[in-house]
């Protein structure tokens, strides 16, 4: 605890009530209504054997909404199409089981306080040939190329598209009766949505090719489908980025303009909330303005949006690939841009794996009590 010698405050109550201020007003689109700003970001942990999320899995999301985080996103789990996952440890998002697997985390973080929301997901391309769950299942994609551009799998027909599209709708339907507050599709990382949505993997001809409004069909009817498939109080996320695995640098929208291009059909099709995937939530997504993505796609959009990338943290996720932990930072930063309304909520992910109740002592002024995130951390669930 310090006091500012000029005005004789405690420094750590100012900056306690600076981000109570900040991140504890409520948040509402459609029927969610989270409790603060805070998110949880969505992170594979791969403990759900044959795709069955179990009661750790319950509890570890528990910890978290009693730990304060008002809004859960969970890990990606798999929508139901042979091709759509590359282990069978990451949960997936259909079949009795799994679902019956799901229910105890709704009822779990629900119970904790929280509100809750699955990640849908399907990695296209980038599924390993031969990989569980599905043995035999080929890789595809928009055109039968890797993201660096070698032949992998084949490309999608329109039987493909259409099956997919279906999955994700049933996806969304389930969700919402088994109780959970919205659903977020993922559109990022390179993985198959996004794949259709870069020119870099998609290489088609027909309507899902093109320029970038033609790249942005294929998403905008899984959308489409998704808002269909639920009630009008049941929200969508969308998860999107510019950066892919394996090319860390792409760009989806290289200009303000582009990136009109790239949301309006999206926003369009039935997307309330958009997920702003970035790896330094601090760094400008174009020059002239120190906005960053989450802030853009707000402007452009004039839909909510959720910011994330090593908040709380020194150090950006690939560090842990390699073993590295990360020292906790401060939010002086991230404060400064929620009290101008750049962004509407916070995804918290590695410092939120590192201590639970992140959200509470950050809340609360005691970010000196916060435990820093180390590697080693994302070798057991707690």
């Amino acid at each position: 605890m310090t006091d500012d010698r000029r005005t004789g405050l405690d420094v750590t109550d100012l900056e306690s009530g600076r981000a109570a201020a900040a991140l504890s007003r409520p948040f509402t689109v459609r029927g969610l209504t989270s409790r603060n700003r805070i998110a949880m970001a969505p992170m594979t942990r791969q403990f759900s054997p044959d795709g069955v999320p179990g009661r750790d899995v319950a509890d570890y999301y528990a910890r978290r909404a009693a730990g304060g985080v008002g809004l859960i996103i969970t890990e990606g789990t798999y929508i139901d199409h042979d091709s759509a996952g590359t282990s069978d440890r990451v949960p997936r998002f259909h079949g009795e089981d799994a679902f019956a697997g799901w229910s105890g985390v709704v009822d779990s973080v629900h119970g904790a306080g929280g509100t809750v929301i699955p990640q849908l997901w399907h990695v296209g391309v980038t599924r390993t040939e031969g990989a569980p769950p599905v043995a035999d299942a080929e890789p595809v994609g928009p055109s039968g190329v890797s993201l660096t551009g070698e032949p992998k799998g084949r490309a999608m027909t329109q039987k493909d598209l259409d099956d997919v599209i279906a999955a994700f709708a049933d996806a969304a339907a389930a969700a919402e009766c088994l109780g959970f507050d919205g659903v977020e599709l993922h559109g990022a990382h390179g993985y198959l949505i996004d794949q259709f949505l870069w020119s870099g993997s998609n290489r088609r001809t027909d309507a899902y090719g093109g320029d970038l409004v033609a790249r942005t069909r294929f998403a905008a009817e899984i959308v489409a489908a998704c808002r269909a498939a639920v009630s009008d109080s049941f929200p969508l996320f969308f998860r999107m980025s510019q950066w892919k695995m394996n090319a860390y640098e792409a760009k989806l929208a290289q200009t303000p303009a582009e990136l009109d291009a790239l949301i309006t059909p999206l926003a369009e099709a039935g997307v309330d909330v958009f997920h702003a995937s970035t790896r330094r939530y601090w760094l400008p997504e174009f020059d002239d303005s120190d906005l960053n993505l989450a802030g853009w796609v707000k402007k452009i959009s004039g839909r909510p949006t959720v910011t994330v990338g090593s908040v709380g943290l020194d150090g950006d996720f690939f560090g842990a690939f390699a073993g590295n932990g990360s020292a906790v930072t401060g939010v002086d930063q991230l404060l400064d841009r929620m009290e101008r309304d750049e962004f509407d909520l916070v995804a918290v992910g590695r410092a939120l794996i590192a201590d639970p109740e992140w959200a509470a002592k950050t809340l609360s002024g005691r970010t000196g009590d916060i435990t820093p995130f180390g590697a080693e951390m994302l070798k057991t669930l707690r």
